[in-house]
């Protein structure tokens, strides 16, 4: 820009009143927050690969909407980092930080949508936009003392127009009083050194559990759990160490070592949380736990860099720099 037009762009903007003059620097604040999340999206990747033939041979095509844009030399087709992820053709990136914190501090859909200014739609899409990748990112095993736990869920079609069943009134008092078929099982398991994995079983029996934690929990391992048959069966066939706790006896602790304290204490700590968004749909209830979990490692000091950056390919960005 010539001084010239610098100059008589200054004196415009000396001479706006107050209420032009807030317009103006909210539109300035909302360009320079979308050009650092392009920034932050562009410079964070460890390397870019067409997400159509995964080929690593590429050249720069230009910017679009402040992305990097790439064209793939295999394939002949362009793209960019948001390309193939779940925030793909997601608008208003300047707001995406700011949803992030609300995220990172467990807020309500129409509460995240009040503080970023969008609709509760709107919210409720980059919710689950956000979380869609956090479900995959777990730890592949569980070493020294592992604790185990279940909590039963019921079934619920929260949000959906059509309901294949009679409407509850009241709910449940306790998991007793959930139908059978309506039940939904998840499964906790929580190491000493605060490694958490969670898992919506499609029934709760050892077999099942077999399926589901295969590989999980090795053979050097105490699982640490409740004298319930489905894990007594389970320890026996997978020849695991098992510490077991007499319920009926109210046992608590046993030679010091064996307790499941830790991991009832995560469960009473995702009841407490989940109590805010009054019901969670079933369809939707292992993005909320993963959610949980991602809150839990970062011991609820996880940054909203971190959470935007995981929304992507876990495998594709660097998040240490945010933790």
């Amino acid at each position: 820009m010539k001084t010239s037009k610098h100059s008589e762009l200054v004196n415009l903007v000396n001479g706006l009143d107050n209420k032009r003059y807030h317009i103006l620097k909210e539109a300035i604040e909302k360009r320079d927050s979308v050009k650092f999340v392009a920034r932050l999206l562009n410079n964070n990747h460890k390397d870019v690969n067409c997400p159509h033939c995964k080929s690593d041979k590429l050249q720069k095509w230009g910017i679009r909407n402040d992305m990097q844009r790439y064209k793939c030399k295999e394939c002949r087709r362009t793209f960019n980092v948001l390309t193939g992820t779940p925030l793909a053709k997601l608008r208003k990136k300047g707001r995406w930080l700011s949803y992030a914190e609300c995220l990172k501090n467990g807020l309500t859909i129409r509460e995240a949508a009040a503080k970023c200014g969008v609709h509760k739609n709107t919210s409720f899409r980059w919710r689950h936009r956000f979380l869609e990748n956090s479900t995959e990112i777990k730890p592949d095993k569980l070493s020294g003392i592992v604790e185990v736990n279940e909590k039963v869920f019921a079934w619920s079609d929260k949000g959906s127009k059509k309901l294949n069943r009679n409407a509850r009134k009241r709910g449940f008092k306790s998991h007793a009083q959930i139908p059978v078929n309506n039940r939904v099982f998840t499964l906790y398991c929580r190491d000493r050194s605060k490694n958490s994995y969670d898992k919506i079983l499609s029934g709760f029996s050892a077999d099942v559990l077999q399926n589901e934690i295969c590989g999980l929990i090795t053979n050097d391992t105490l699982f640490c759990s409740k004298n319930k048959q489905v894990y007594m069966k389970y320890t026996k066939q997978s020849k695991i160490r098992h510490g077991v706790l007499d319920i009926s006896k109210r046992e608590i602790v046993k030679r010091d070592v064996v307790h499941i304290q830790n991991v009832r204490l995560y469960i009473r700590k995702l009841e407490i949380w989940m109590e805010r968004f009054h019901g969670v749909a079933t369809k939707y209830l292992n993005n909320y736990l993963s959610w949980f979990r991602e809150l839990d490692e970062f011991d609820y000091k996880i940054s909203p860099e971190t959470i935007m950056l995981r929304a992507m390919r876990p495998d594709r960005y660097n998040t240490n720099h945010y933790r």
